[in-house]
């Protein structure tokens, strides 16, 4: 069994914590949690570096709670923003809740072992609580001075802060104390910005029940450039391959700045201090093998062994100088998709293929391919125009239905560097 504490000590993943957690953590099992709120429809990559804290603490033996914001989803945490946020429809935060409960059973293990996880909604503590006993209950236990202390509040008073907010704290709190109470659970978890919010919890426990609870944060992950992790130039990169593919996934880490993939590395590989510094060593003049592996790794993890083969399919004939018409044609319509989302495509109407079209035209006159027949003509004289990697060799050639992929995609390069995908509609 690993120690927790060394585990997050030599990934750079310990922050803050209260102290006396070490003795906690070596007496046996115990039973810690994160919470999450639904606001979005998908988790995010940035998620990820707490759900690998409680997947490393599942690791070491203890047993981790996912506890979802059913509630304090529907009010809106001030910690790190600087203005109000805009409430989201209770509908929308449960699909939300819904969808990520499902993502998390994939990466936690809820299903063996005496320390399986446990799953949470925080709305099961609220639902039956009208306001008078929000306020006696839990309002009473903090004072308003000891609340304002805390950065996220302090951080909102110049511009304003709503008193739905402003509550946050007192229902993260709450939380804890009902966790304490039911499971047994000693410890929350979480980034290195809910230190005040998590402090808050550990007061319930200490002011309401007399007992001592205690707090672990992690370092807020960002990248070389100092800008937020956990998303590209083109946004957020979900764990949901409907919403991120799981070749831009794999991209994401592909692509990602050498001089984080030691960071990287460290937060969110499953394999040991001593594998990764050997790996480290071994490819020390070779970042591009070393984000590779790390690539590999997390995409089978989140997406599958089958994704992850479909990734490098596309990733070879993308980029690959060995990529033939048999490696084109073992591609499935959702992998022609990928490889249309990520080349220059053009709509083109079936009815076109269906009474078949000649390869100028199509070129010149239905796609900006090429600006003139004379240029495709040109082209293929040059040997430079492939139809699904096939040399076209005459301007005569016809483009028929035939030459469909899964009835809807034709690949198109002209040269070894441009190609593109086009899309009978």
């Amino acid at each position: 069994m690993k120690n927790f504490l060394e585990e997050l000590e030599w990934r750079g993943m310990l922050h803050s914590k209260i102290d006396g957690i070490e003795e906690k953590l070596n007496t046996g099992k115990v039973a810690g949690y994160i919470g999450f709120d639904p606001t979005a429809p998908s988790i995010t990559i940035g998620n990820y570096v707490q759900i690998m804290l409680l997947k490393l603490f599942q690791l070491s033996g203890h047993q981790p709670i996912v506890l979802m914001g059913g509630a304090t989803g529907r009010i809106g945490d001030p910690s790190g923003k600087d203005k109000e946020r805009e409430l989201k429809t209770t509908d929308e935060l449960d699909e939300n809740l819904a969808h990520q409960t499902t993502q998390f059973k994939h990466l936690l293990n809820f299903d063996e072992g005496e320390n399986a996880a446990i799953m949470v909604n925080n709305l099961d503590f609220y639902q039956d609580m009208n306001v008078l006993e929000f306020l006696r209950v839990v309002g009473k236990t903090l004072t308003v001075n000891y609340m304002l202390q805390k950065d996220s509040v302090q951080n909102r008073l110049e511009a304003g802060i709503s008193f739905t907010e402003f509550s946050y704290q007192l229902l993260q709190g709450y939380d804890y104390q009902c966790l304490f109470n039911k499971y047994a659970c000693i410890l929350q978890m979480g980034g290195s910005d809910q230190w005040g919010n998590i402090l808050s919890g550990t007061e319930f426990i200490r002011r309401n029940l007399g007992e001592k609870a205690y707090a672990i944060t992690t370092p807020l992950l960002t990248k070389a450039d100092g800008t937020k992790f956990g998303k590209s130039t083109a946004g957020n990169i979900w764990l949901d391959a409907k919403m991120t593919s799981p070749y831009k996934f794999y991209q994401f880490w592909i692509n990602a700045d050498d001089a984080d993939i030691p960071k990287f590395t460290r937060y969110f590989t499953l394999h040991s201090k001593e594998e990764i510094e050997a790996r480290e060593l071994e490819f020390a003049s070779d970042p591009r093998e070393l984000k590779r592996l790390l690539a590999e790794e997390l995409t089978k993890r989140i997406h599958g062994e089958e994704a992850y083969q479909s990734v490098l399919k596309v990733s070879e004939l993308l980029f690959g100088r060995n990529a033939d018409r048999e490696m084109l044609l073992s591609l499935s319509a959702g992998e022609l998709e990928t490889v249309a989302n990520e080349i220059p495509t053009f709509q083109v109407k079936k009815d076109l293929f269906e009474e078949g079209i000649n390869i100028a035209d199509l070129l010149a006159q239905h796609t900006q391919i090429l600006a003139s027949k004379s240029e495709v003509r040109k082209a293929i004289q040059n040997n430079a125009i492939t139809v699904n990697k096939e040399k076209i060799t005459t301007h005569e050639a016809m483009v028929s239905v035939g030459d469909l992929l899964h009835g809807r995609y034709v690949m198109v390069e002209n040269g070894k560097k441009n190609k593109c995908v086009l899309i009978a509609e």
